[in-house]
């Protein structure tokens, strides 16, 4: 038995398929890749036709279906028509060259981003957010591609006043979980959810009786094995041509939701915290000028304004 999905939200159909892609059986991985990958002939196909596309049978189609949460092909086929149906409708008439193609990219991406928090498990979230809140020890690991993700989520705890680790070394990122206890918080981030050497870092938090929080694209991704909660976020990205894109994007949405989550469950420090890093950054910026000389006669006075470097007479 398999457990219905809720809903995807309109655009969020595909996404889903492909969070779920990689732990399906091969027969299975055909027919679902077919389905995110050429869904305009999908919605014209029926379960038979998709059987033959892939190779198999249509009784695979139908389990398939139903492995990806769905309630059977049917199902799936009508909501992929609901969602080309709307993308028709927000479809506009673009401009040529480069104007047409930065625009495309640019709406590419506001589509990615719209849907792709439709499969984090908001009880999920929350627990994270708690663990994270009151944890003594928080370690941010990531590598690859997700390790740029990590750090930016790093400093933004930081300045909201959740302390916390983030080597960017993955060895010294492995040496620091082993040392993680109950209590302590593991954030793993982790596109493909199969990185080794970040799964490295998540066994050992765990072996150590640290919560591990996997934040990755794929819900039976190999870091599920490690983690306490999973956060999934879109696994559109995956369309390797605009891979780096939407896979920043994604995670930083995810994981900024996530801090700003944090941040309200530590009112007094984070608000504390705000307020020493306005002040640090005033005083790195606005440096004291260096001593004028005197100015030749007539000429009028000429005041700097430090805040942003305007003159003014």
């Amino acid at each position: 038995m398999h457990a219905h999905v809720s809903e995807p939200p309109i655009g969020g159909t595909i996404d889903h398929i492909l969070s779920v892609l990689p732990s399906l059986i091969p027969s299975a991985q055909r027919v679902a890749r077919i389905c995110a990958e050429r869904p305009q002939e999908v919605v014209d196909m029926s379960g038979a036709d998709l059987a033959e596309a892939a190779g198999t049978s249509a009784a695979t189609v139908s389990r398939t279906s139903q492995a990806l949460g769905f309630r059977g092909f049917q199902h799936m086929r009508m909501l992929l028509i609901r969602d080309l149906g709307a993308a028709a409708q927000d479809e506009e008439a673009r401009p040529q060259g480069t104007e047409g193609w930065l625009r495309t990219l640019a709406d590419g991406a506001a589509g990615l981003l719209r849907s792709s928090l439709a499969s984090v498990d908001p009880g999920a979230f929350d627990a994270a957010a708690d663990a994270i809140a009151r944890a003594p020890r928080v370690l941010v690991v990531g590598t690859g591609g997700s390790h740029p993700a990590a750090q930016a989520v790093a400093v933004n705890f930081i300045m909201n006043g959740r302390s916390c680790e983030a080597p960017s070394d993955g060895v010294v990122q492995q040496l620091t979980a082993s040392v993680l206890g109950p209590g302590d918080v593991c954030l793993v981030v982790s596109s493909s959810g199969a990185n080794s050497v970040t799964l490295a870092s998540a066994a050992a938090a765990a072996d150590g009786g640290a919560t591990v929080i996997g934040v990755t694209g794929f819900a039976r991704a190999p870091i599920a094995e490690h983690a306490d909660l999973l956060l999934v976020g879109g696994a559109r990205f995956q369309a390797w041509d605009r891979g780096t894109l939407g896979s920043g994007l994604v995670q930083l949405l995810l994981l900024t939701a996530l801090q700003i989550a944090v941040a309200e469950r530590m009112t007094d420090a984070a608000e504390h915290a705000r307020a020493a890093v306005r002040d640090e950054v005033l005083g790195i910026v606005a440096e004291e000028m260096p001593a004028e000389s005197a100015e030749p006669e007539g000429e009028p006075d000429v005041a700097i304004d430090v805040r942003d470097g305007t003159a003014e007479r």
